[in-house]
């Protein structure tokens, strides 16, 4: 059986697909950035052109997962439609238009259905702490095995942390020291021990891709690959060192629309291994929209 899952981010849209038999297996996914929470800090609305370009990405994928034989199809929701003041009106107009309702899920759903991708797919040993890092939140989930112990969901991700703290390309050093000191203040409430932190999410993502050579993009080679601090901290300097624009010249594999945001996304990760006391971190490229279909997996055994 054919499933498909597509997940409504505040920065990015992404879809899956997979057979689902005794196992999950993934056969087509694809992502388009249209930064559905710019401006959302400040106006408290989805702005008009970003609702227009993430409606026509989500039929898009629609079509794409209907014609791949697709039986099923579940469309979630996070950050950016759970605060949104017009956000219900969006919902109506995307189901008006493909026919489908989008969820609209939980923090705690989020967090969980990162760590059911996660522990699926990774199967870490012991105790585990994984960093779902988006545009407009973040989630610290930790447990073993399937059973979550503990979630933390932040309202913070890397558009609005870029909107509130870095106004300068590069960013000047105060702005740097306030993010971090910002970032510090609230992930300190989460450290606890652990065997292993896991990173999601497009920033972690794609400077493994930058540290590995992954040129076009290739998930598979990705999933798994494990990122030294040293390596991440180089990454972090090097890049928050550079103009916006001298980012995607040098290096292809940041998207253009990933470029202005990718230094908060770099600078959460960096202070977490930090008050971690881990050395490394282990990189997911499954987060959201798989854990939704390991959902649907575990329901049908």
């Amino acid at each position: 059986m054919k499933v498909a899952s597509i997940d409504v981010g505040s920065y990015s849209i992404r879809l899956s697909v997979a057979n689902i038999n005794r196992g999950l297996e993934i056969v087509h996914e694809e992502g388009k950035i249209t930064a559905l929470a710019t401006a959302l800090r400040e106006r408290g609305q989805l702005q008009e052109d970003r609702m227009e370009e993430t409606l026509s990405t989500v039929r898009e994928f629609l079509q794409k997962a209907r014609s791949m034989g697709a039986v099923r199809i579940k469309m979630v929701g996070t950050e950016a439609l759970r605060r949104a003041s017009n956000a219900r009106d969006f919902i109506q107009k995307l189901k008006e238009v493909t026919g489908l309702e989008l969820k609209v899920i939980t923090p705690e759903e989020e967090g969980r259905y990162a760590f059911l991708s996660v522990a699926y797919s990774l199967k870490p040993e012991g105790k585990f702490c994984l960093i779902d890092q988006g545009g407009g939140s973040t989630e610290f989930v930790w447990g073993r095995g399937y059973e979550i112990e503990g979630l933390k969901s932040f309202p913070f991700g890397i558009v609005n942390l870029t909107e509130e703290f870095i106004h300068s390309d590069p960013p000047k050093s105060y702005e740097l020291e306030s993010l971090k000191n910002f970032l510090d203040e609230h992930i300190r409430s989460v450290v606890q021990p652990c065997e292993e932190l896991i990173g999601l999410g497009g920033t972690i993502t794609t400077v493994t891709a930058l540290e590995y050579h992954i040129y076009p993009y290739r998930g598979e080679e990705v999933h798994g690959k494990v990122l030294p601090l040293d390596r991440l901290m180089f990454w972090l300097e090097t890049l928050s060192s550079m103009r916006e624009s001298e980012r995607v010249s040098n290096f292809p594999h940041i998207e253009p629309k990933r470029a202005r945001v990718i230094i908060p996304g770099l600078l959460i990760f960096y202070r977490a291994m930090m008050l971690f006391g881990k050395d490394c971190i282990r990189v997911s490229d499954w987060g959201l929209k798989e854990g939704v279909l390991v959902e649907e997996l575990l329901n049908s055994l």
